[in-house]
Order: structure tokens, then sequence, then C-alpha cells
């Protein structure tokens, strides 16, 4: 080995023998790491922040408890459950999902600037799959108030 020569391997620090306090922290920073990031808190790729429903006026008075949802943003990327589909991919998704609860519901969240067509392929697919449909909207929000979201 080429450390003989030298006799490098004498002057190495020994192995630890034992785990010290250090070595749980490290191991409890890295745990906290990746629960942090599969966390339905963080957001997702792709998912920008100027993501906004479109405004109906009666949105609360019609909100209805729903299954299962899915977030489309303008580009016409869909996500739904843990992470970006496409339309084949949702369809199965969508079938898998049908069959964890009795009665499936489906909550599609598009952005306003969501082609319609797009919209009504994921009600198609979700009709097929045994899901309700429904379609998320935001209540108006007053000129000068600042809204449930205190923006």
């Amino acid at each position: 080995m080429i450390t003989r020569p030298l006799d490098l391997a004498a002057r190495l620090r020994p192995e630890p023998r034992s785990f010290d306090a250090l070595f749980f922290v490290n191991v409890g920073l890295i745990v906290l790491l990746f629960t942090l990031h599969g966390s339905q808190f963080v957001l997702g790729p792709g998912v920008g922040v100027d993501f906004r429903l479109p405004e109906m006026a009666g949105a609360r008075a019609g909100a209805r408890a729903t299954t299962h949802y899915v977030r489309v943003v303008n580009a016409g990327q869909i996500f739904a459950g843990d992470g970006l589909r496409d339309l084949p991919q949702l369809k199965v998704w969508l079938a898998d999902q049908a069959r964890t609860v009795r009665e499936p519901s489906l909550q599609i969240q598009a952005s306003e600037g969501v082609p319609m067509s797009i919209v009504t392929d994921i009600v198609s697919a979700a009709h097929e799959a045994g899901f309700t449909t429904h379609l998320a909207a935001a209540e108006p929000v007053a000129p000068g108030s600042r809204g449930a979201t205190g923006r």
C-alpha cells in the first residue's frame, strides 16, 4: 500500500470506540430534514407561489369535503398525490385511489389560466374511475378588506 513507505497509517487517529452525543444530533437532524421534505407543508416542485383559484360568489356556501384533490397549474401540469402526473398516469392514480375509499370524491384545484379542455379531461378521467368531482373556487374579497388570508 502507498502509506507504508511514509508510515502514514501510524499517524492516523484511532477509530472512535462509541457513539458520542454529536453522532445522535447529526442523525436526528438528518431524519428531521427527510421528514420535512416528505411533508405536505413543503411546497411541491413546480407549484408556484402565484397559484390563484378563480373567484366565484358563493364559493364557500357550495364547499364540500372531498377525499382526494388534484392541482392543475397554468402550464397544464397536473399534481396529484405525491407528484407530477400526465393524463394517462392520472387515470391510473385515480383508479387506484377510488378503491381506497367507499365514496370517492375529487376536488380539482385549477389555477385561473388553465384551459378548460384540461379540466374536462380530468373530470372525464375521474368519472371513469368512479369519482364525483368538484371544482375549487375562491370567494371574492371586497376591495379594501384583507380577506381570510390576511394579505
